[in-house]
């Protein structure tokens, strides 16, 4: 049973999806609710299973040692395995993508264009999510990885919004791109270690003794450079941020969830999961321009969350703000302290899961609005359709009409602020204590990142400026006339939006039960990293 659950975890969504097939094929195409009904049971049993595994998971345990580890021959030929497992890094992402799929079914019931296609690819891109984050094989990681990219590109695509397939390709050219850099980045990791393998565990071993050049470069910079380029475009690390708001903008609400919930998260993940162990020696190279480029995230994201008048792309650029702060947290793994590295560690892993569960609230809020008053705006663009609404505010007084709805999204906008008591204070609280703590000389530099710490923590001013901005305009004052037919939030939209506020307040009062799993993984990992040798560029 604890070998098959975790190829359950993976293959349930497929398996749901071969039956919408066959459900299609006789007869179900005039059953539309047959197909989601099948994505609700699918998804239902893998974050059943999730909860499962989560409740019986050693958090001491290491994933050589655990007791959830498939390893099987798949092409032995060039030493290519099955291998997946989770560990204190995966598990928490494993609950957060089966929760999230599970909850996004859901949300999704409006959804009547054409279910069988949109519930079926949904289900190939949580297969393909889940398989990220539970594989111990780069090669697997890489197969994964890729799976997702055709149902995303399609879910964008076609059940977008107006610029839909603009942002489809855009957001299938960007990551593309980032795959490539990857690749490259494992075949040498394959062909430059000895054994060639794609074995995670065996490469923490192998990776660090490559003495190779190219260019007059040390080969592991540029492995490094390639995985970087990679895994920061899915983050998005500024520069390579510049897909991500169209993305969410155009795309279904649950999509959103998803993109934002689960599929930025796997460029920190990658990173923690492949680059940090393999490649010790360059995490301190790099650890200040990691530090350098978290803070432009904090401050870029949140100046543009700012300027916007459309509330899905402010919290689409609130995303961009706050994934700085995982960033910044795992910069300080170079900490010489070995608390300030562990809560900078412990911090960033926080964050991406919380998060996961705030943002996803946010979104799911906001297509609750957008699905009755059939638009976003804060204040309507000055070239709106409308000559009388246009340059004018969007909503106002809306907390008198839908109380509810109002006091939801209040927790959100204030959980997303980072307010004390709420889930994303304590991690992005650890974020910064990690940051501050590195106030020493590594790599021979003197280390600059306390000082950029300090420079992020202007981020929590401006995540202030904007959601409180925004809640002023849409719930607070006199009710604008045009909104005064419009009915509160729903019971199904109720059920999506209060199992995730739950979790987000009782992570925030009570957050032992996200660390005792996480930390003695990532003390693990600092012990591997700080334990290598330092080289110079």
């Amino acid at each position: 049973m604890n070998e098959s659950i975790l190829s359950l975890l993976i293959f349930i969504p497929v398996l749901g999806a071969l039956a919408m097939l066959a459900f299609a094929q006789f007869g179900g195409k005039d059953n539309p609710d047959g197909f989601k009904w099948i994505a609700v049971i699918s998804t239902g049993i893998q974050f059943l299973l999730s909860i499962w595994l989560y409740i019986n998971y050693d958090p001491n345990s290491t994933v050589v040692d655990s007791a959830f580890t498939v390893q099987k021959d798949w092409i032995p030929q060039f030493n290519i395995q099955y291998y997946i497992g989770v560990d204190g890094l995966s598990m928490p992402m494993v609950l957060l993508t089966g929760f999230l799929s599970f909850i996004c079914v859901i949300s999704s019931w409006n959804i009547n264009k054409s279910p069988f296609g949109y519930f079926s690819l949904f289900l190939l891109l949580d297969a393909g999510m889940m398989g990220v984050f539970m594989s111990l094989d780069f090669f697997l990681f890489y197969v994964f990885w890729e799976v997702m990219l055709l149902p995303m590109y399609f879910l964008i695509g076609i059940w977008g919004g107006p610029q839909r397939q603009y942002a489809a390709i855009k957001f299938f050219l960007y990551t593309l791109f980032g795959s490539v850099f990857m690749l490259l980045a494992m075949l040498a990791l394959y062909f430059y270690s000895d054994p060639h393998t794609f074995n995670l565990i065996t490469l923490i071993d192998t990776a660090r003794t490559i003495d190779a050049t190219l260019w007059g470069m040390p080969m592991k910079y540029l492995i490094w450079l390639g995985l970087f380029v990679g895994f920061a475009i899915k983050v998005p690390v500024f520069p390579f941020h510049t897909w991500l708001p169209l993305a969410h903008v155009e795309a279904p609400t649950a999509i959103s969830v998803i993109l934002a919930g689960v599929l930025l998260k796997m460029g920190t993940y990658g990173l923690l999961r492949i680059s940090y162990p393999l490649l010790p020696g360059e995490v301190y190279n790099f650890a200040t321009i990691l530090a350098v480029l978290g803070v432009i995230n904090i401050i870029w994201g949140a100046a543009n969350a700012i300027a916007q008048i459309d509330l899905k792309k402010m919290v689409a650029y609130s995303s961009v703000s706050h994934m700085g702060y995982v960033i910044l947290g795992m910069a300080a793994i170079v900490s010489a302290s070995p608390e300030g590295a562990e809560a900078g560690l412990n911090g960033a892993a926080m964050q991406m899961f919380n998060h996961g569960t705030i943002t996803a609230m946010l979104f799911l809020l906001v297509g609750v609005i957008y699905d009755k008053a059939h638009h976003r705006y804060i204040f309507f663009p000055k070239d709106y359709k409308d000559a009388e609404l246009a340059g004018k505010q969007g909503f106002g007084g809306l907390g008198s009409q839908m109380p509810v709805f109002t006091a939801l999204m209040a927790m959100a906008f204030f959980a997303g602020l980072g307010l004390p008591s709420m889930s994303g204070f304590i991690s992005e609280a650890l974020c910064f204590i990690g940051g501050f703590s590195v106030d020493q000389t590594y790599a021979g530099e003197k280390s600059i990142i306390r000082i950029l710490t300090i420079i992020g923590t202007l981020g929590i001013l401006l995540n202030a400026i904007y959601f409180l901005r925004a809640y002023q305009f849409v719930f607070l004052g006199k009710l604008n006339e045009k909104y005064k037919n419009l009915t509160d939030i729903s019971a199904r939209e109720l059920l999506c939006v209060i199992p995730i506020a739950i979790l987000v307040l009782l992570l925030g009062v009570y957050p032992a039960p996200l660390i005792e799993i996480i930390q003695p993984t990532l003390s693990a990992l600092i012990e591997t990293i700080q334990s290598a040798p330092i080289t110079g560029l």
